[in-house]
């Protein structure tokens, strides 16, 4: 076994808020909610991340919706394969993960993978988080590349606050993935990005170690407000979606 990929936090602050019972059992399910609560970021930076919003180095790469996967390397050969902390019999195809080591051949296919070493990636793929970017295949996409290939500029076009990045997230932080056209995604127009990984390379130990934190449209009051009346919100969220347009169930 080896180490499992480094567990990416959020830069705010954030705060369980319940939700309407009655609204939770039409729409807890469509919105992947397990009980009647959400855990919604705040307008509070945790100062461990101040990096984020003050480092000149620092950009935003797209979240890929997927399973994270690493993948250890020895000379050209696929030595051992984790999901998370999970072993992946490689071998094993009937009644195992064989779509796990179809999405890893055809990021070989692409040189996607290194000949040596220890690379983590998102699978991507039919079996995997409801396919999002509707491709066809699974496909192990490693954070090295999109590292390279799927940085938002827009990310400079916005205030670096909560706020700004909240509109942001709501109106314009669409996939970069589903307009790769190696992507081959057959999804028909745009679909927004699960979130983002605020990167800043000067900040880690190297290259292919650099400081990170997640961000995620699920952190923000506005995916959920239209559907479930989320309980004891704030007065700055309620004026936010007065002046935004957001629709806030509950909520005169």
């Amino acid at each position: 076994m080896f180490p499992d990929f480094t567990k990416l936090e959020c830069p705010f602050v954030r705060k369980n808020y319940n939700v309407d019972r009655e609204d939770f059992k039409k729409w807890g399910s469509s919105l992947q909610l397990r009980e009647p609560t959400v855990y919604l970021i705040t307008p509070n930076l945790n100062p461990d991340y101040a990096w984020v919003m003050e480092h000149p180095d620092t950009f935003a790469v797209e979240k890929i919706n997927g399973s994270n996967v690493g993948v250890l390397m020895e000379k050209g050969r696929v030595k051992e394969v984790q999901n998370r902390k999970n072993e992946v019999d490689m071998l094993q195809y009937i009644g195992g993960r064989s779509y796990i080591m179809e999405g890893i051949f055809m990021a070989a296919e692409r040189g996607h993978l290194h000949k040596d070493g220890l690379q983590y990636g998102e699978l991507i793929g039919p079996k995997v988080q409801g396919n999002p970017y509707a491709v066809p295949r699974h496909v192990w996409y490693p954070f090295t590349k999109a590292r390279l290939d799927l940085v938002y500029k827009s990310f400079t076009k916005y205030p670096r606050d909560f706020w700004g990045w909240s509109e942001w997230f709501r109106t314009g932080l669409m996939s970069l993935y589903t307009k790769k056209k190696s992507s081959q995604s057959t999804h028909e127009g745009d679909i927004f990005a699960e979130g983002v990984v605020f990167t800043n390379r000067q900040l880690g130990s190297d290259e292919f170690h650099p400081r990170m934190s997640k961000l995620r449209r699920d952190m923000f009051y506005w995916h959920y407000s239209d559907k479930v009346r989320i309980i004891g919100l704030e007065n700055e969220f309620i004026e936010d979606a007065v002046k935004n347009g957001i629709s806030l169930k509950g909520y005169s």
